[in-house]
């Protein structure tokens, strides 16, 4: 059987043009997808039941005597914290929250180390954005600022920019001008027209170069700006005014290099210049499937988008202290839960250390990095190939997830569930 229109949940773009061949209860083959999420969908060795470490390994548990131990672990720890909900879908991540308030821990999602620098800068200073469908129809001029696309969105060039076929830019790649900025030469570079190569760090100070052309006080410039010579700078800012429509997307490259939230609040205002000549917006290039998805649900219940601290009774928001990193890094966590993400392959080593000397749980269909860290972990549906549910594009668009197979496995947002009403019994009694 063939299901049509089938929602991707890799990355953020969230593709929902995927065709998807099931047979039996088995993903066989994708088209229209890309490697990635071929992979996804076809992927094996999902973790058959709920697993414990012993002194010895590990042994097999109940599904009922895993969430009945996740639920003790939670109540006893005087400083649990909630981490991941990437993967999965907003029941899953509207259910981590309410936990996290009933034992008063700490919850955060993966944007803490990707885009949270973003969202600072845009608490700050706005966000002039607007949706990909906009992009695609009308941008003429595009440019990737210390991402690479290619590689970590492999559709998102050829589904709503650099070969995408526009209401108002019908010739697609003839019709539009990619500019991309970097460190190092990528297979992004290699397809753009115009290649910035800057030093490392040196993000702020080119931003600010622009910007100081583009207000039309282009004297002020000196002949080279981190790497970059004036006359590519000035090259450059006459392309962007230009432009009848252009778009910024910008990766870690900006907001995990020196600067980081500041980097980004640059850039929005030289967007913001822009916008005296022309119409341009500007987005960040949301990583996993429903990682934007984690900070709306966040918001929507909490008033904040991660990193919210429950301790004082009361939703608190402080990134660098109550950060899942800065958290672990400090030694405060005294317990964890993760639930679909994996720590131990992206934290610092002192953080991922921390996570293996407290106990702590992870809730994922796969055997991860972060498995050898845990005492116990309880394997579920993966949102979007055995679970429906919604989740948000990388522009804030919503979108539903089919479920293309029907599997064994409990949703995580039951799972979830599960630990919560325990909570409340153990407290209760």
């Amino acid at each position: 059987m063939i299901i049509k229109d089938v929602v991707c949940p890799f990355c953020g773009c969230l593709c929902d043009d995927l065709d998807v061949e099931v047979e039996g209860q088995k993903v066989i083959k994708v088209q229209n997808g890309c490697a990635l999420a071929e992979a996804k969908f076809t992927g094996s060795g999902r973790l058959p039941a709920p697993i414990r470490r012993t002194p010895t390994g590990w042994d097999d548990v109940s599904y009922d005597d895993a969430i009945r131990e996740t639920a003790e672990i939670l109540v006893a720890a005087d400083r649990p914290l909630l981490y991941g909900w990437s993967s999965t879908h907003g029941d899953a991540q509207s259910m981590g929250v309410h936990i996290a308030e009933l034992i008063g821990g700490v919850i955060d999602n993966t944007s803490t180390v990707c885009h949270g620098p973003s969202i600072l800068a845009i608490q700050e200073v706005g966000h002039p954005g607007c949706t990909l469908g906009q992009v695609k129809n009308r941008a003429d001029v595009i440019v990737y600022w210390g991402c690479n696309p290619t590689e970590a969105h492999p559709r998102h060039m050829s589904r709503y920019t650099t070969f995408a076929t526009g209401f108002f830019v019908p010739e697609a790649q003839k019709d539009r001008t990619v500019i991309v900025v970097d460190t190092r030469r990528t297979e992004s570079a290699e397809i753009a027209d115009e290649f910035i190569r800057i030093e490392r760090g040196g993000d702020y100070e080119v931003l600010s170069a622009l910007r100081a052309i583009v207000r039309g006080k282009g004297n002020v410039v000196p002949k080279m700006v981190a790497g970059v010579s004036r006359e590519q700078l000035f090259r450059v800012a006459e392309i962007c005014k230009k432009a009848k429509f252009g778009a910024i997307f910008f990766g870690l490259g900006l907001t995990m290099s020196a600067g980081k939230y500041k980097n980004v609040r640059n850039a929005i205002e030289l967007t913001d210049e822009l916008n005296r000549h022309t119409k341009f917006t500007i987005s960040p290039l949301r990583g996993h499937g429903n990682v934007y998805g984690s900070n709306e649900v966040f918001t929507w219940i909490t008033g904040y988008p991660y990193a919210v601290d429950f301790s004082r009774g009361i939703a608190f928001y402080n990134p660098g202290e109550t950060t899942a990193v800065d958290i672990l890094r400090r030694g405060e966590c005294d317990a964890a839960l993760i639930v679909a993400s994996d720590p131990g392959a992206h934290f610092p080593h002192a953080a991922a250390a921390h996570l293996a000397k407290i106990p702590t749980v992870l809730i994922d269909p796969h055997m991860t990095a972060t498995t050898p860290l845990c005492r116990i972990q309880i394997p579920c549906t993966i949102a979007g190939i055995d679970a429906e549910g919604t989740a948000y594009r990388m522009d804030g668009v919503p979108i539903r997830y089919r479920k293309v197979i029907t599997s064994s496995y409990p949703d995580d947002a039951d799972i979830l569930k599960k630990i919560h009403d325990r909570i409340r019994e153990v407290q209760g009694s």
